[in-house]
């Protein structure tokens, strides 16, 4: 179900007053009210992967009642695999049986954080990078000299695994950790993992921020529910009115980059940058918003990111769900940047990498990955990364600003060829044809006007309300104008007739 679409039209207002004026007065109705609209969500693009969410749900809710259950019998949690250890070594003198084994690693922590880590990254690599595996593995040995043929499955990427896995593992991790105490309510679980604002994609929740939401009581507050719709407004026309006008320039662009000139393939590389933030940006923003007319508060998971002076600060703005969560868990775990330079650096390529597969089963998303890494790692090294870490105070950027913005974004949309094009080979010929094609042959300015003007006003106003909250006018006349004009470009320019499906459901 799409948040652009008539069916949630009609979801969002019946769900919204069942559980406001039925359920209010009981939590937990509330709650398994809430996870019943959350599969019903789920289950309008598939149904029969409704088990599959809910088999990921149950087998974390499990390990973390485990690992809660564990380290209050151990004597000092983490700190008594030192006793299992030596437990262990006592065991093996007296008898090798293998269900005292059993016995001594169930009684270990790191054995429910691995069977949850393990099931979750099995279930995104099945369905996610199986066919990616056996393919490349297929092309190396073919060009080695060996003759070998690829037997994959016609597997259907379940929507939003990649962001729920995610979120499930944070969890375990975080019990794992002492960071929280594992939740003994199934429903208040279930109704964390399947949330349907954010559940197919994003913002990725940490547990220790949206889970605890479920068990208080949660009261209807007017500023609450208005910003949540000024968010919801404000994401509509991100993705209806930028994100899916820039798709009609964008995929005929891309579709015919050997003909395209090269002032073609440079528009279509820009407003691919816009098109996919709109696209993600806006589906954030609805999902933020949607979250607060029910009384939660999601994080914010863009910040004017194309605003950024460096690709450091890039990465601060960008899908900060996601980036955080590497930082926390995979970044820092590895040493971080408090280890030898070397290793620091080995640490940004891992993470950046990921990040890049994260996305999807193609070597471009590696590659888009490689190319943020080879960015990131110069401004690392003369210890800049952290050079922006507040936005700029003036109102009119000075010259050096522009300088910096315009050189970051210019490298950001170089890496978002690779991101948007099929194979590296296109979107190597995609970047030369830039260069090498005629500049101006055949091209109509005219078909690029319209989305030249709707970026335009989109870039004032994010300039206008950057670090305030949305639409956050003091003059009452400038506040209600700018919502009418909103509207009016939502209803005349937005694509309502064969909406674009939102970029990151592929993910």
């Amino acid at each position: 179900m799409l948040f652009n679409s008539f069916e949630f039209l009609i979801f969002l207002p019946l769900v919204f007053l069942g559980y406001w004026f039925v359920f209010q007065k009981n939590l937990k109705l509330q709650n398994a009210f809430i996870l019943l609209a959350s599969y019903v969500f789920y289950g309008w693009w598939d149904w029969r992967f409704l088990g599959l969410i809910i088999t990921s749900s149950a087998v974390d809710y499990w390990c973390g009642l485990r690992l809660g259950y564990v380290i209050a019998q151990a004597p000092s949690s983490r700190a008594d695999e030192g006793s299992v250890a030596i437990s262990i070594d006592e065991r093996e003198n007296k008898t090798e049986t293998a269900s005292s084994f059993l016995l001594i690693v169930t009684r270990n922590p790191k054995f429910y954080l691995t069977l949850s880590i393990l099931f979750n990254l099995g279930l995104l690599g099945f369905f996610k990078y199986f066919n990616f595996f056996i393919e490349s593995a297929t092309d190396f040995i073919n060009l080695i000299g060996f003759q070998a043929h690829a037997s994959t499955l016609n597997l259907i990427l379940p929507v939003g695994i990649s962001f729920y896995t995610f979120q499930t593992m944070s969890y375990t991790i975080d019990v794992y950790r002492g960071k929280m105490e594992a939740t003994k309510d199934p429903v208040a679980f279930f109704a964390f993992v399947a949330f349907f604002p954010q559940l197919v994609a994003g913002p990725i929740e940490r547990a220790s921020n949206l889970l605890p939401q479920f068990f208080k009581r949660r009261e209807f507050e007017y500023q609450q529910g208005s910003d949540g719709m000024k968010l919801i407004l404000w994401g509509l026309f991100k993705k209806m009115v930028i994100a899916d006008n820039c798709a009609l320039v964008v995929n005929p662009i891309f579709e015919n980059y050997q003909t395209a000139s090269g002032l073609e393939l440079m528009m279509g590389a820009i407003l691919f940058a816009f098109q996919i933030y709109g696209d993600f940006s806006g589906y954030s923003d609805i999902a933020i918003g949607v979250a607060k007319l029910f009384g939660f508060e999601l994080m914010t998971n863009f910040r004017t990111p194309y605003f950024s002076r460096d690709i450091a600060e890039f990465w601060r703005r960008w899908h900060i769900s996601l980036s955080t969560w590497f930082r926390d868990y995979v970044y820092i775990p590895l040493g971080g940047s408090r280890v030898p330079k070397a290793k620091a650096i080995r640490n940004i390529f891992i993470v950046f990498f990921v990040s890049g597969f994260w996305h999807g089963a193609n070597w471009t998303f590696i590659a888009w990955g490689g190319i943020h890494a080879a960015l990131f790692i110069p401004i690392f090294l003369i210890g800049k990364n952290r050079a922006h870490l507040h936005e700029g105070e003036h109102m009119v950027p000075s010259f050096k600003e522009i300088f910096q913005m315009g050189s970051t974004f210019l490298l950001v949309c170089i890496a978002w060829v690779f991101f948007r094009a099929d194979t590296v080979g296109e979107a190597w010929g995609y970047l030369k044809g830039i260069v090498f094609h005629p500049l101006i042959s055949g091209v109509r300015l005219s078909s690029y006007l319209l989305s030249i003007v709707l970026i335009s006003i989109l870039i004032c106003l994010e300039w206008i309300m950057k670090g305030e909250q949305v639409f956050n006018f003091r003059k009452p006349i400038i506040r209600y104008s700018s919502y009418s004009a909103i509207i009016v470009l939502i209803l005349f320019y937005g694509v309502f007739f064969n909406p674009q499906d939102f970029i990151y459901f592929q993910f």
